[in-house]
């Protein structure tokens, strides 16, 4: 399954899992974007991100958590 930025939830389930430590209310937009990147399962254009994106991922981490 290749993750794109709509998938929200689901980037979020994996950051969860490979970030358990961090408090996604800390965390900046940059390392956010970076860590989506690196993803395994993510496969999108990088220029297609934008806050709006990036805050829709946080808020399911967040949720998740």
């Amino acid at each position: 399954m290749s993750l794109k930025w709509i998938d929200s939830l689901d980037i979020a389930l994996e950051l969860l899992e490979k970030h358990s430590e961090v408090d996604p209310h800390k965390l900046h937009f940059t390392e956010l974007y970076e860590w989506v990147l690196a993803l395994d399962d993510f496969d999108d254009d990088p220029k297609h991100c934008n806050e709006r994106i990036l805050e829709a991922i946080q808020q399911c981490w967040i949720e998740e958590k």
